[in-house]
């Protein structure tokens, strides 16, 4: 294989251009031509192809997003979206494609696959909601953003002795709110895989104020629901004056943390390795902190879980 081509698909998390990064300088290292497709599939099927050299990926390690851009194509779905973006591939000589992105890129990939043309899929979101590995690429350090975030709204909750609910992404997995709600010491964490009624979240609120307790924090993540519908039903309920903080897309965003950068820089030079080596269908991740891969077909089909042993730990120390 002499040249080979890397997308970004789904949403933008940090990490993102350390993978591309290690994609290109790893594949050059190995006398490897290495082609940035720009706009995910949607520019795959538009012909926006153009060549990537060392210096390319130069002073990118540290950025978030994605050099790349990124961009939703239901187009690629299609049989016929899908011989576009194959005959862009042969018209440029492309041999064998990378994609970092989510479960939606991870299908784009498999599409591919499946007709014939090697993929590799990179995970990259900030979601952490794919059950094969243990980590994806961006998910660290939407963390720590969250957790940041967290820290200064407990200096306001403190001051005005409010409780305060903050929703955070993650769309139908709970990870980022879990993990944050954990580290933060929120006294309520809401996440779609256990259901938590609002009656015991009330009684947990009534008894911390029983005792004393002047704030609360409660982390929602978006897959229960609004944060500002559970605020108002929470004021109804308690007569606690509750504020209520939507951090969206801000998580998405900033210099990606070192455990981001040098899981993407393992991930994207692991892709090459596959590729190189005629692999196809793959899909590679980090499982207790060693580097793997798997068949795509069985990555997305498998169930993914939450650790219940830290949601209830969290509620342990939040008596």
């Amino acid at each position: 294989m002499k040249r080979i081509g890397v997308l970004t698909s789904g949403g933008d998390s940090p990490g993102m251009n350390a993978a591309i990064r290690a994609v290109v300088r790893k594949a050059i290292y190995h006398g490897v031509e290495v082609y940035g497709i720009y706009y995910g599939f949607a520019g795959l099927i538009n012909g926006d192809i153009h060549k990537l050299d060392v210096g390319a990926v130069g002073d990118i390690i540290h950025r978030g997003g994605t050099m790349l851009y990124t961009a939703r194509c239901e187009e690629f779905k299609t049989e016929e979206g899908q011989k576009k973006g194959i005959e862009q591939l042969e018209k440029f000589g492309i041999e064998g494609l990378i994609v970092i992105g989510g479960d939606g890129s991870f299908q784009g990939a498999k599409a591919l696959s499946n007709r014939g043309y090697p993929a590799i899929g990179v995970p990259g979101t900030i979601d952490n909601d794919i059950a094969y590995t243990d980590f994806t690429i961006g998910f660290d350090t939407a963390l720590n953003t969250v957790i940041e975030a967290i820290d200064k709204i407990r200096d306001t909750a403190t001051s005005h002795e409010r409780t305060y609910v903050i929703e955070v992404m993650g769309r139908d997995a709970g990870d980022l709110a879990l993990w944050a709600g954990l580290a933060d010491g929120a006294e309520t964490i809401m996440i779609p895989e256990i259901d938590d009624s609002m009656s015991d979240i009330v009684k947990r609120l009534r008894r911390g104020h029983d005792r004393g307790k002047k704030h609360s924090i409660i982390v929602v993540a978006e897959g229960v629901g609004s944060g500002v519908d559970i605020g108002k039903e929470i004021q109804e309920k308690t007569n606690l004056e509750t504020r209520v903080t939507v951090l969206g897309h801000i998580q998405r965003g900033g210099s990606p943390t070192a455990r981001d950068r040098v899981l993407a820089s393992r991930l994207g030079a692991k892709a090459v390795d596959l590729i190189l080596a005629g692999d196809s269908g793959k899909v590679v991740g980090i499982v207790s902190n060693d580097i793997v891969y798997d068949d795509i077909d069985h990555a997305l089909s498998m169930p993914r879980s939450i650790d219940e042993s830290l949601y209830q730990l969290s509620k342990e120390l939040s008596i």
